[in-house]
């Protein structure tokens, strides 16, 4: 007995994940200690030559603030290189020990319009997380239909239906991935696996659901015969609108039925569609306010500890991927201070060359690693799970023991009715008002980017995170498939960072005593891309129109104060192509994510930043715009062939062929005069802006071409061609001083 007892006391000591520092710091080290000395050069010679007034002081000292900025941006970006960690977790062990004993997991989705994100993007994402390798009666699924839509409703009602087929299927064969949508895309490679006339059973199944469901959101309309079929449909009724509608709960499956199974007389997981009261008068809180909306419900319909929520369009690729998140929260040694378990957010619809730069590979490999090393990686808003009990404000104790055995036997004795009527009293439109939620309470109101704000308070609250990159990936989604969507996501993204930062809960601020300052400075990466629009603007603009108008504003590039120039510019470069190409980026990919770098700065960070300015003195309020996920035939067909989609006159794309046109006038007029000697001047003075004017032609290359080669609808429209014409002209009135 002594030694089964020992035996076990030594298998619950063996962790359930393990912690490995990533290689190649000592390089990466001296890397950094000598551009830092570069740097610091730099900037001497910028505050020790400063040009007499009328000799281009202005622009001079415009030049030295720009590189002030990227110096102390650069300082922000080590603070997550220093000693990343990547982690490994131990499944068997995991169902060696608590195989018998698995906590409930409520899963919520969320989408909000039925054109952007269309009904059936977002059941094969429910489909997906419903088939996971994990007791099916502990598994909830919410969705969170913030577009109030009868299509929605139907579409998930349709899924609960092939439910009852797809997932005794997708666990008969242990297929992946486990949306249908994707599954079936990749047949040729999957379905040799599977008894043939089963596959071609189930495959005729999903592409019959499919085509009712799309032909439904197309029409706009659900068939007569199909609101007969489910008492649900009768919420909408004629007085029923998008912004003005009661509340809705409906639970399609109750896994807490003994009817409730599939065609192997298994039990299916809970199914609950969730539309919240919308009233004009009320602010709901977009996406913050759908999330908690969903954690009040679930807390009466389930109850689970543990909470996954994931975009509708980011479906489950690993069915396994609870086991690896609950490896962090049940390990005995360091599980109990682990407040949620962060996925990257992988899109699978990437061109081989990621001609938009969506990737995001050397954030997931090495940012994302570093800020673990430090205390936790950021709540990216998708793919996270977290315990429930940290999403309601607790913060951590080490005498705090979690019930992982809530929600499982609570929930069996109470009526379905009674409970439905409760949960749907929790979503009305005055719930939560005089209460903690969207404060202390719940996913934080009042950001757009309401997931960095929340775990930061997680983290400040004392708890720390984990993030896992398994080899398989756990989600994958839709990246935007043209420019105007890429634009649109990071304006969003920038604009909410930057309104984090400039408030009381800027991580220096509200992190102050609470966090480590290398976390503090790891929130600041994503929170000051918005500030980075201003600096790469002048850097793109005011060397080129010097270089056309004879004011140097860089060292002669056969002077020793040359040097430190260069070397921080080919040092910086060429590290940051070794970590792109170790993270997985192609070559071209590399000089793609360069080329969307300048695009997006001086566009959606640009934009992002004057609207966090004038929400901040009160000009204009938050607001919410969702990124669409589809794209029309042509532009696919473009996407697909990496080729660059403009298509509209926007003003974003005034200012895109502004500054690619202006770059290449003034290569061509200040090497011409260089060549007649017109600035009395040796030729080695303009070189190194002529270096970097000639760079940023070649960088924009896509650019050129779609200004005057390109026939295609894609192409920049001639409106926004001569709009950026005229705003060249107009530069050349502008004074270097």
């Amino acid at each position: 007995m002594e030694t089964t007892a020992a035996a076990t006391a030594a298998e619950r000591r063996r962790p359930l994940f393990t912690t490995e520092e990533l290689g190649g710091r000592a390089v990466y080290r001296v890397q950094a200690a000598t551009v830092a000395a570069g740097i610091l050069l730099v900037l001497y010679y910028r505050a020790t030559r400063v040009p007499a007034a009328g000799e281009g002081r202005a622009a001079w000292l415009g030049m030295a603030a720009a590189e002030l900025w990227f110096a102390v941006y650069w300082v922000i970006a080590q603070s997550v290189r220093w000693r990343p960690f990547r982690r490994r977790t131990f499944r068997d062990r995991l169902a060696e020990r608590y195989e018998q004993n698995l906590p409930g997991v409520d899963i919520f989705v969320c989408t909000a319009d039925p054109q952007s994100e269309p009904p059936s993007l977002v059941i094969s994402t429910i489909l997906s997380v419903m088939a996971y390798n994990y007791p099916s009666e502990k598994i909830s699924v919410y969705l969170s239909d913030d577009g109030g839509s009868i299509l929605t409703f139907y579409a998930l009602w349709e899924a609960s239906i092939f439910a009852k087929k797809w997932l005794p299927f997708c666990k008969r064969y242990n297929i992946e991935p486990r949306s249908p949508a994707a599954y079936f895309s990749e047949s040729k490679v999957h379905h040799n696996l599977c008894i043939p006339k089963e596959w071609a059973l189930i495959k005729n199944l999903y592409e019959e659901m499919r085509e009712r469901i799309d032909t439904a959101t197309m029409s706009g309309k659900i068939p007569e015969e199909m609101k007969l079929k489910h008492k649900g449909f009768d919420e909408w009724n004629s007085d029923f609108t998008l912004k003005n509608h009661q509340p809705i709960v409906q639970i399609l499956i109750d896994g807490k039925n003994r009817n409730a199974i599939d065609d192997d007389r298994n039990v299916l997981p809970t199914l609950v569609y969730v539309a919240r009261e919308k009233r004009p008068q009320y602010h709901h809180n977009f996406k913050a306010g759908a999330l908690n909306a969903l954690i009040r419900v679930s807390s009466v319909i389930s109850d689970s500890p543990v909470i996954l929520n994931v975009d509708c369009d980011m479906y489950s690729n690993n069915s396994d991927s609870i086991r690896d998140a609950l490896c962090f929260f049940l390990d005995e040694e360091m599980g109990q201070k682990i407040g949620f378990v962060q996925y990257p957010q992988i899109f699978n619809n990437m061109t081989q060359n990621d001609i938009y730069g969506n990737s995001f590979n050397v954030s997931y490999h090495v940012e994302m690693c570093g800020l673990d090393s430090v205390g936790g990686c950021l709540y990216i808003g998708t793919g996270c799970f977290h315990r429930r009990e940290i999403l309601c404000g607790r913060i951590f104790s080490k005498d705090y023991k979690e019930n992982w055995n809530r929600g499982i036997k609570e929930r069996g004795k109470e009526n379905i009715n009674e409970i439905k009527e409760k949960a749907t009293s929790l979503v009305t439109c005055t719930y939560e008002h005089r209460t903690q939620w969207g404060n202390n309470i719940g996913v934080k109101y009042g950001f757009p980017a309401e997931d960095i704000i929340t775990g930061l308070a997680i983290h400040c609250r004392g708890w720390e995170s984990a993030f896992i990159n398994p080899k398989r990936a756990a989600f994958l989604g839709l990246a935007p498939s043209t420019l105007a969507q890429n634009i649109l996501q990071h304006k969003r993204w920038s604009e909410g960072n930057l309104t984090i930062f400039l408030s009381k809960y800027c991580s220096f601020l509200f992190g102050h005593g609470k966090i480590k300052l290398q976390l503090q400075m790891g929130y600041c990466i994503c929170g000051l891309w918005a500030a980075n629009s201003l600096p790469t603007l002048y850097y793109v603009v005011i060397p080129s129109l010097g270089l056309v108008k004879g004011t140097p504003l860089f060292p002669q590039i056969m002077s020793p104060w040359a040097t430190p120039f260069i070397y921080v510019f080919f040092v910086k470069t060429l590290y940051g192509l070794y970590e792109a190409l170790l993270s997985g980026d192609t070559l071209k990919g590399w000089w793609n994510g360069q080329r969307m770098w300048m695009v997006k700065s001086i566009t959606s960070y640009l934009y992002g930043f004057i609207d966090t300015i004038r929400k901040c003195v009160g000009m204009s309020k938050m607001s919410f715009e969702v990124t669409a996920k589809v794209s029309g035939h042509d532009e696919a067909k473009r996407y697909e062939q990496e080729i660059l989609e403009f298509g509209s006159s926007s003003p974003e794309y005034v200012i895109i062929a502004t500054v690619a046109l202006l770059n290449f006038v003034c290569l061509v007029g200040g090497l011409s005069q260089i060549m007649a000697g017109v600035w009395n001047m040796p030729w080695n003075v303009f070189l190194p802006q002529a270096i970097l004017c000639g760079m940023i032609v070649i960088i924009n290359m896509p650019i050129y071409e779609a200004m005057f080669l390109r026939k295609d609808n894609g192409r920049i429209p001639t409106a926004v061609t001569l709009a950026s014409i005229g705003f060249v002209m107009l530069a050349f009135l502008v004074p270097i001083v």
